[in-house]
Formats: C-alpha cells, sequence, structure tokens
C-alpha cells in the first residue's frame, strides 16, 4: 500500500476488530497495552489475556461505583485480577446483567498510581463500538513489535493526543420515498466517515426556511413494535402529525438506539429496569453514562440539506442547545405531547426529574 491509513481510519479498524473478539493495541510513547473487549472476546481468548503479566480489568466510573471499588482515576478504574480467576468472575464484573447470578465479587482491589491514560482510551474505543465499557488489558513490549507478530490492528497515540474519531458525514443516496400523505416525500441516506451507522432524513413537502424539524433517534422496541416502555414511538407520530398539520417538515432519523447505547445494550438495561432499577441507573449499572447520543451529527446534516433554521419538535432542551452551538437557529421550540400509560409513567418522571424533559 502506497499510503497508510490515517488516525481515523486506524480507530474505525480497531472498533471492528474490537466487535468480533480480537485484540487491539495502543501504545504512546514507550508505553503499550493490548486490549481486548470483555463483552465480545471469546472465552479462551479473555482468559489467555487475564493470564497476562499485569493485565487488569478497565471500567468506567459508573460501573466502579456499582462493584463499590475505588476511584483513584477519576472517570476510570482499573482493576487488579486475583490469581486463578474462573471465566464467570471475568463476565460478572463487566456485565451487570450477571449481577445476581454472581452476586460475591467483591472487595476489588483498584490500582493506585501510575497513568491510566491509555486504559482510558480503551473504554472510549470500546463505548465508541457500542460494546460495554468495560476492557481487559495487558502491557506489551514492544507494543509494535507484539501487534505485527500477532497481526493486530495498533494505534500510535502522540503525546497529549487521543483517539481521533471521524464523525463527519456525507450525504450518499436519496431517492423518492411515498408515505401515506406525502406522494413525493424524499429520503437522503447519510453515511458516516468512520464506518458507523447510516443516518437519515426524510423531507415531507416543501419545508420553509426555518423547517419544522424532528430530531429522532432510533427506537426498534417503540417505533417499529409498539413497545408501551418508552414514549419513542408516541412522539415520532406525533411528530408526523405535526407535518401533516403544517405542511411539510424535516424528519431526521439517527441511528443511535438505546439513547445512543444501542440496541443490545438498551436491551440489557431493559433487563436491569425489569430488576426494579430506573432508566438512568440501569445505564449507570451498564456503565454508561445518562446519554450516550450524538447531535453535533443531526446539526451536520441539516446544514448539508440546506436547512440553517428550524423550528424544532423536542421535550428535550439539550437538542436545542446544541443545534444552536453548532450554528442552527432554532427559532421555536414545539413541545411534543406524551401518551403515558402504566409501563412508560416511571420511565417518563425519570426522564423529567434526571434528564430535564419538559413533558
Amino acid at each position: 500500500m502506497d499510503k497508510p491509513l490515517n488516525a481515523s481510519e486506524l480507530v474505525a479498524r480497531a472498533m471492528g476488530d474490537l466487535r468480533i473478539g480480537l485484540p487491539v493495541v495502543l501504545t504512546r510513547g514507550g508505553e503499550g497495552l493490548a486490549i481486548l473487549s470483555a463483552e465480545s472476546a471469546g472465552d479462551e481468548r479473555l482468559l489467555d489475556g487475564s493470564q497476562q503479566t499485569g493485565a487488569i480489568l478497565a471500567l468506567t466510573a459508573r460501573r466502579a461505583k456499582t462493584l463499590k471499588a475505588r476511584l483513584y482515576d477519576g472517570d476510570i478504574a482499573r482493576i487488579s485480577i486475583p490469581e486463578n480467576v474462573p471465566m464467570t468472575w471475568l463476565r460478572s464484573v463487566c456485565d451487570p446483567s450477571t449481577d445476581l447470578d454472581y452476586p460475591m465479587k467483591g472487595p476489588l482491589q483498584a490500582i493506585r498510581g501510575g497513568s491510566a491514560d491509555l486504559c482510558r482510551e480503551a473504554i472510549l474505543l470500546a463505548r465508541r463500538a457500542r460494546l460495554l465499557p468495560a476492557v481487559l488489558a495487558w502491557p506489551v513490549s514492544p507494543a509494535k513489535g507484539f501487534a505485527q507478530i500477532n497481526q493486530l490492528t495498533c494505534i500510535d497515540l502522540e503525546p497529549e493526543q487521543g483517539l481521533v474519531f471521524d464523525h463527519s458525514l456525507h450525504s450518499a443516496v436519496q431517492a423518492i420515498l411515498p408515505l401515506h400523505g406525502w406522494p413525493d416525500a424524499r429520503i437522503h441516506v447519510f453515511r458516516v466517515v468512520d464506518g458507523s451507522e447510516d443516518h437519515c432524513a426524510v423531507i415531507l413537502g416543501r419545508p420553509e426556511k426555518a423547517a419544522l424539524t424532528r430530531l429522532h433517534s432510533a427506537c426498534l422496541t417503540g417505533d417499529v413494535l409498539g413497545s408501551l416502555k418508552c414514549d419513542c414511538g408516541f412522539q415520532l407520530r406525533a411528530a408526523m402529525t405535526k407535518f401533516r398539520e403544517a405542511g411539510s417538515g424535516v424528519l431526521l432519523y439517527l441511528n443511535q438506539e438505546g439513547r445512543g447505547i444501542g440496541l443490545l445494550n438498551k436491551v440489557r438495561a431493559y433487563g436491569l429496569q425489569d430488576l426494579g432499577y430506573d432508566t438512568v441507573e440501569a445505564n449507570h449499572r451498564l456503565g454508561f453514562e445518562d446519554d450516550e447520543r450524538n447531535f453535533v451529527t443531526a446539526a451536520e446534516m441539516l446544514k448539508q440539506l440546506g436547512y440553517s433554521r428550524v423550528r424544532l419538535l423536542t421535550n428535550n432542551p439539550m437538542k436545542v442547545e446544541i443545534l444552536q452551538r453548532q450554528g442552527i437557529i432554532v427559532e421555536e421550540r414545539l413541545s411534543l405531547s406524551v401518551t403515558r400509560n402504566t409501563f412508560n409513567e416511571a420511565y417518563l418522571k425519570v426522564k423529567a426529574a434526571k434528564s430535564g424533559h419538559l413533558l
């Protein structure tokens, strides 16, 4: 190959490797770290990695607090792995869905001192790959030689610089998409440069300069299956009604299921909610923040579609703030009516109390 992969291309490859259970090597200066996703790696590979000298588990602060582990590194924790640890212990420390099956995991010994920078980057890589933010890591030296011998992706980070994620996107294709009441609707599909999920925009009628707009994050369970557990499907249908009343609209359908944690992790969170945790507590127990979505992408989609001003259909003030920071003028925020039922009542209360939604 005449031209080596650039930083963002290497990151995109590394995310794919982690998702299929392969190790990745991170290096900076004289330090090198091999990492594995604790979720996707097979038992044999995970057990082999755990037996390497200096092997640790790196977890987010959210997950570490759940496990009562000390936080010496601020936003993450590095956990020592006991000798001859069984596979069930490794899995259960990282995956909260097994907490009740394997409750006796501690006390956990958190590592204090030394640099946690590469572990922090490793967790970020797993999180962006829609995996549980928990990684098995062990030092390797020389790092580049280890990666080459084992045919592993190696990312050499510059001093004071983290992983480079390229979230830029382009309109890949568009076509007429006849919908009920909208025979001339058009769909635009946007492709993200880093190879992550595609997003789409649906243009209904001939939107005004300040287009009536809905930023809607994909929800298979609510939008398609009609789940009563959330309000997503109800909001999507309410937005379509608003578009019909106005005679036009722009729907951005963003492929960031479960507030950005992915479908698999969203269903994990559902399982935790079945045990009595609310939606925010469940995300924290998984190791995620309240909301992992990226609405900067939505702003870029609007710009490429030619819309710099919008009237936004949302109950979430954060969407307004992010669009405005990205140069999109939000002339008006219009609320969406929410259908309440026995199954989503508590969920809606948590969205209002903990996430600031105006319901």
